[in-house]
């Protein structure tokens, strides 16, 4: 089991938000979190993420107890062993897409030359083999994910998670990085969590978890 969440809450204020909510992956697998607004994906998607504490529960990734993990630790390890995706890309405009990529192995201690051979590795691995300096203002929606996505995978992360990652993209354009993320597991073995409105993408995955007002739906 490569992730194994239990009785997760998580309140804001007086909204509860996550209502004890049990959450297992085993390795390589691709697991679509769906549900209405509101119904707290998001959160639970940041929350075993490590970006956000949760107010109760327990949350082991590979083996390793992360709410235990502070400051650098925690830090050190969402580098090593996440990858993120976001609905939008968050790329450095004055950056190129190969400089993009190779931030997180920078950030982790790669040095320059390692983490350049990688970025260009994974931007080919994406279609994007003549775009590396090109900034984010001349590539297209599409391609900005595509450097998002090779940017997650440039530490070979045992887990990506990704949080609608087509949401602002064309029908056509969505189908190509549907198939991409898929790719990723056949190609390189990584789980795949993805938090997501589109049954397309669901429909690809091994299988799909409905959360309702803050609890599986069942």
């Amino acid at each position: 089991m490569i992730i194994r969440a239990q009785q997760i809450r998580k309140s804001f204020g007086t909204l509860e938000v996550l209502k004890g909510v049990d959450f297992s992956v085993e390795a390589a697998e691709v697991v679509a979190i769906m549900g209405a607004s509101g119904a707290g994906k998001t959160t639970l998607l940041q929350i075993l993420g490590t970006l956000l504490t949760p107010d109760g529960g327990s949350l082991e990734i590979e083996g390793t107890d992360v709410l235990r993990l502070r400051g650098n630790a925690l830090s050190a390890f969402r580098n090593r062993r996440i990858g993120f995706v976001f609905q939008a890309p968050h790329l450095l405009p004055e950056f190129t897409a190969q400089e993009n990529v190779m931030m997180p192995a920078l950030i982790g201690g790669i040095g320059t030359k390692e983490a350049r051979s990688k970025a260009d590795e994974l931007l080919e691995a994406v279609g994007l083999a003549g775009r590396l300096s090109h900034k984010p203002s001349e590539l297209s929606g599409g391609e900005q994910q595509r450097v998002a996505i090779a940017r997650a995978l440039i530490n070979a992360p045992a887990i990506v998670f990704a949080d609608e990652p087509t949401g602002n993209l064309d029908t056509n354009t969505k189908k190509e990085i549907h198939e991409l993320l898929l790719s990723i597991r056949k190609e390189r073995g990584q789980t795949v969590v993805v938090v997501t409105h589109d049954p397309g993408l669901a429909s690809l995955c091994d299988r799909t978890c409905l959360l309702q007002d803050g609890a599986w739906k069942v």
